[in-house]
């Protein structure tokens, strides 16, 4: 099967539909285009994401099945209860953007690379600077130590990554955010694809069908456009003091 290729001049032509995406690599479905705020947001609300290496041209996804956390079913374990009572950290939102992209898009260790590139960063923070990306800030004593960031249309949240630079940071940044999503009424935080971390929070795999069934039923809603700031009980459940 050939792959379809979007033209990058025209944001207004439509992906191909989901049910099309190639088996092998999984969720395949187009290339090329471009990452304009119109070319993502069209994506997003058809249950397609753009991940791609350097040097390879825009790559989108839409993997079978999708790994999807209801907010009000995340699971908040013994030992993450233990560490919120602890008061280690704050939480904010919309903070600094820039600086959850850039910490996300660190490799992990000196032999891997990343997939957040420059044109990446660059796409994403004008999606926020319109309101449509969104990040969580975890703070340890006045310091950036974990975070996430993702991209909102309706009443659903598209998760794109997560960094911790101490144990349980992420985790914390998730909670978090699902707390706050419940208050919003958002149906679903979207995870992409399984990961053991995201599962032992709750994240449970559904069929594509039924994934973009809820798009359809949840994007049309209100959405809750930036800058997004938390509850003033949830940013100061985390540290009697939050920071500056």
């Amino acid at each position: 099967m050939r792959l379809p290729w979007l033209d990058p001049r025209d944001d207004s032509q439509p992906f191909p539909h989901p049910e099309r995406a190639l088996d092998e690599p999984q969720g395949l479905l187009a290339a090329g285009g471009s990452l304009s705020p119109r070319r993502l947001l069209r994506a997003y609300r058809h249950g397609i994401f753009p991940w791609y290496s350097p040097g390879q041209p825009i790559l989108w996804w839409s993997p079978d099945p999708r790994l999807v956390l209801f907010p009000e079913r995340i699971n908040v374990s013994r030992s993450l209860r233990k560490t919120l009572r602890k008061a280690m950290f704050s939480g904010t939102a919309d903070t600094d953007f820039a600086a959850i992209m850039s910490a996300c898009a660190a490799p992990r260790d000196p032999y891997s690379g990343t997939w957040i590139t420059p044109e990446m960063q660059r796409a994403y923070c004008r999606l926020h600077d319109l309101g449509h990306a969104h990040s969580i800030e975890i703070w340890h004593q006045g310091e950036l130590v974990g975070g996430l960031y993702g991209v909102t249309v309706g009443r659903v949240f598209y998760g794109e990554s997560m960094f911790s630079l101490m144990s349980d940071a992420s985790k914390v940044a998730l909670a978090l955010l699902a707390a706050q999503l419940r208050r919003w009424n958002f149906a679903l935080i979207d995870c992409q694809v399984r990961t053991e971390h995201l599962s032992r929070m709750g994240a449970v795999e559904i069929p594509r069908a039924d994934f973009l069934a809820l798009l359809q039923r949840y994007c049309a809603l209100p959405s809750q456009l930036g800058p997004w700031r938390l509850d003033a009980d949830l940013r100061t459940a985390f540290s009697p003091v939050p920071p500056p």
